[in-house]
């Protein structure tokens, strides 16, 4: 049975993320560019090459392209209003998803429900809502649809409304949060989820934990998942991509800027690769550092630790807070334990793949330590790039630890003393060890590559 809507193409896989696979800029001279994207999600959707993307408008690039008519082959770019898009993005999406599903709020002062959060919820259902019907407009009859993410949670309940005839999953990119956190949440509104979610025939998760957390909240809220599947597809590493990636000519230039910028016959180099994302834990990080040159002095001009920090969501106050905050703490450990011939961080906040490909090649220690994560590719990227092979300190709170574990150097993200002692442990484990390590590393984070893991999802949702 197919709604009111007509279906004007007949597309039999369709995709509904936030973000596209290509964005738009206006030139100084009026016309138009498109920018591909990169990352798991484009990977992955490659698998398939008869597929329809329907994703929103981000910018005012975007927009004009709309406007214009300009599109991109199998891209369908929504032009949301820019006042709806923003409070459903930053405002829910941003500000109250991802911080319940990370565990981030000062309970003491956030979050606060009010009128302002009432109307900026009205504005993320308008937005779930124009997706649902542009799939519904766009599905052929009985094809299947991938949602993805939190930011589209009540996509499928709505589209189910629309066209029951669909196959429907839903992928969750990030943590669920426990059924106690979750609940923060006003009951209405956390119904209101759980049940756009449970519109689908298959929600799927990163982890083991995360998918478990989400039946805790559906049995203890609404008495259960109802005939939704459950799945788990831990996204790996694009292993061929980034092998062939990290030794080409630019990143190899990269390497040696950074070679001279570590200095010192035989220092080694902790690298760490993030957003200035506040589940990130980059400051503890930091801390955990200083605590190594201060508690062990041995490591002072031997060590020095590589920090990109790309800033990420920096339109909120409090993103552009953290973000400062993780410069004025590197500039102090400089200040405090830097020589002239020896700089202990060097901090990179502006956006370069190839240097960070090149940061991966020249690793010793990789250093994962988020608050929380659904899973954190980059503790799966390093040990396939690393050119001698790389210890992982990584956190017990991080998706990839259900995978890199048995590997990796396990740590309590809070615990910033433990983290220093594991730095440690890192810096002096064997070659050979490390070696064998990062070999076992690398085989566990691509098990699953992009492509496979979106087939995967693929295949399981068309089999019922």
């Amino acid at each position: 049975m197919v709604s009111e809507h007509a279906v004007t193409s007949a597309a039999q896989v369709l995709v509904a993320s936030n973000r596209g696979p290509v964005s738009y800029a206006l030139r100084a001279d009026g016309s138009i560019g498109a920018r591909r994207g990169g990352g798991g999600l484009v990977s992955g959707l490659s698998a398939v090459e008869d597929k329809l993307w329907v994703c929103a408008a981000l910018g005012d690039g975007d927009r004009a392209a709309v406007r214009h008519g300009i599109a991109e082959p199998g891209v369908r770019m929504l032009d949301i209003d820019a006042d709806v898009h923003a409070d459903a993005y930053n405002g829910i999406a941003n500000s109250v998803l991802w911080f319940v599903h990370h565990m981030l709020y000062q309970t003491p002062l956030d979050p606060v429900f009010d009128a302002e959060f009432r109307r900026q919820w009205a504005s993320f259902e308008t937005y779930n809502l124009a997706f649902a019907q542009a799939l519904a407009e766009e599905a052929g009859e009985g094809a299947a649809v991938l949602v993805q993410d939190y930011h589209l949670a009540l996509v499928p309940g709505m589209l189910r409304e629309l066209r029951p005839d669909l196959r429907i999953g839903h992928f969750s990119h990030t943590p669920w949060a426990p059924v106690d956190y979750f609940r923060l949440l006003p009951d209405d509104i956390a119904e209101q989820l759980l049940r756009g979610m449970l519109g689908a025939d298959r929600a799927g998760f990163l982890t083991r934990r995360w998918a478990d957390a989400f039946i805790g909240c559906c049995t203890e809220i609404l008495g259960g998942t109802g005939r939704t599947r459950i799945g788990v597809h831990g996204l790996g590493a694009d292993a061929d991509f980034l092998r062939r990636r990290a030794h080409e000519a630019d990143v190899d230039e990269r390497m040696a800027v950074l070679r001279e910028q570590v200095g010192g016959t035989g220092r080694k180099t902790i690298v760490r690769v993030d957003r200035t994302e506040l589940s990130k834990n980059i400051v503890r990080g930091l801390l955990a550092y200083r605590e190594l040159l201060n508690t062990r002095p041995q490591w002072r001009e031997r060590v020095v630790h590589v920090a990109f920090a790309y800033p990420s969501r920096q339109d909120l106050t409090v993103y552009r807070e953290y973000t400062a905050e993780v410069q004025r703490l590197a500039d102090d450990i400089n200040s405090a334990y830097g020589t002239p011939d020896w700089t202990p961080v060097l901090l990179h906040v502006n956006d370069d793949f190839a240097r960070s490909l090149g940061a991966y090649r020249l690793a010793d220690v990789a250093l994962v330590n988020p608050i929380r994560d659904g899973m954190n590719l980059v503790a799966k990227e390093v040990p396939v790039v690393s050119d001698a092979g790389c210890a992982l300190v990584l956190s017990r709170e991080a998706g990839a630890y259900e995978e890199l574990g048995a590997d990796a150097i396990v740590v309590n993200p809070y615990d910033v003393s433990a983290t220093a002692a594991a730095l440690h442990e890192a810096l002096t484990m064997p070659d050979g060890e490390r070696a064998e390590r990062s070999k076992r590393l690398a085989a566990a984070a691509t098990a699953l590559p992009p492509q496979q893991w979106f087939l995967e999802q693929l295949d399981a949702l068309r089999q019922g």
